[in-house]
């Protein structure tokens, strides 16, 4: 135990030092030299050029939308404007073209029959099961109603705004294709306190009315025709007029403030984001419900019913900025150099492990030296050598030892 602890103690209190070996190696040298040219390129090519390593960045970006649409489309017989088909009314980011209408009207508070299979009944305690169901157009009273009374099936009474909604089959408005949407953004950089906004400055009012959003002929036009956006991800108004969709339109800011300002312009692209649903049998498309409410001239307030299957649109904005920077530069260059070390490493397994002479090169890079070694090596001549082989050459000025690929083994 007490040997054990001394060997401990000794092999903690030793020092390391670097000793170096050079090994005449073709294979060695071009694998090393290829080793650090890849480093090399890595960091220039991807860290320093694209990534831009030398920078700081400012991601938390500041950011306002306003939209506005604007088109005629017929629906249920009848012309449909704005105030019609886009909801909410206010130009948020993220609004609604309304495509198909469901409209239950003159609807009063009442007692009447369900008309949704599940709530078909012949008997009262079928639908005192169901109870509290959040399924129903209403609160379910345990009724079960037949019309006329001697019928053998029958339907749950509920307590709501009656009479029900029910599904017809009506065609969508489908002129939704040549509405447009026009998106006014306006940025800001926190960081660097830079402020942008979506289009131009100098763009004129009649340019704006004119122009269409293009990815290569017209990219800072701020008006998107609706139709566009659709092919843009792959979708026709045709596919998703019936059930509704939801439709992103993402602004990318992605600035290079060691330039021009003038630079920092917006980048556009559009996805289905609901497309992981959009062969679902369950919840497939997007549709929501409003109403608007009255009161009769003897004082009873009715509401008519909207169902209503939308295009969803969501405008996202998202964007980095960069601008030069010390810290960084000094962090990354550091790294640089010091990953190239890694070619020293690549290249001393090889040496120790699959070439030939390997016990050789360990011989000449492992050793270790005793305190009683150095006093002996102090009471030589300081002009003699400790014991090389003819074979390998010393360094007087450095201490590195020269070793050919060619030298003979020591122990021949």
């Amino acid at each position: 135990m007490g040997s054990w602890m001394w060997s401990c103690i000794t092999d903690f209190f030793t020092y390391e030092t670097t000793k170096s070996v050079v090994v005449k190696s073709w294979s060695v040298g071009i694998i090393n030299r290829i080793v650090q040219l890849l480093i090399i390129a890595y960091f220039a090519g991807w860290v320093f050029i694209h990534e831009k390593a030398y920078q700081t960045n400012d991601t938390g970006i500041e950011s306002s939308v306003m939209t506005k649409v604007k088109g005629f489309g017929y629906h249920h017989d009848q012309v449909m404007d704005v105030a019609d088909y886009v909801f909410p009314s206010q130009g948020s980011a993220v609004f609604c073209i309304i495509t198909k209408l469901l409209i239950s009207r003159n609807q009063v508070q009442g007692k009447c029959a369900e008309t949704e299979p599940k709530f078909s009944c012949i008997k009262d305690g079928e639908c005192q099961s169901k109870y509290g169901s959040i399924l129903a157009n209403g609160a379910i009273t345990g009724v079960c109603l037949k019309s006329p009374p001697n019928e053998t099936k029958g339907w749950c009474e509920i307590r709501g705004w009656c009479p029900v909604e029910k599904e017809s089959k009506i065609q969508p408005m489908l002129d939704v294709d040549n509405f447009t949407i026009f998106i006014k953004n306006s940025i800001r950089f926190p960081l660097f306190d830079v402020t942008r906004g979506n289009f131009p400055s100098t763009m004129t009012r009649d340019q704006i009315k004119s122009c269409n959003y293009h990815p290569e002929e017209n990219p800072f036009c701020p008006i998107f025709r609706v139709g566009d956006v659709l092919n843009h991800t792959g979708q026709n108004i045709a596919e998703l007029a019936d059930k509704g969709a939801e439709i992103g339109i993402n602004i990318e800011w992605k600035c290079n403030l060691d330039t021009d300002v003038e630079n920092c312009v917006p980048r556009y692209s559009f996805t289905r984001l609901d497309a992981p649903f959009a062969k679902n049998a369950v919840s497939k498309g997007y549709n929501f419900r409003f109403a608007k409410y009255f009161k009769a001239e003897n004082g009873t307030d009715f509401r008519r019913l909207h169902k209503a299957f939308a295009i969803r649109f969501d405008v996202m904005v998202t964007g980095s900025a960069g601008k030069f920077d010390t810290v960084p530069t000094l962090i990354n260059l550091v790294a640089a150099f010091t990953s190239i070390g890694l070619g020293t490493v690549l290249c001393d397994i090889i040496l120790l492990n699959f070439l030939k002479g390997a016990e050789q090169y360990k011989a000449k890079k492992f050793e270790e030296v005793s305190e009683a070694q150095i006093e002996a090596s102090i009471a030589q001549s300081p002009a003699s050598q400790l014991s090389l082989t003819p074979g390998i050459k010393s360094s007087y000025d450095s201490g590195a030892v020269s070793l050919a690929a060619s030298d003979p083994n020591p122990s021949d």
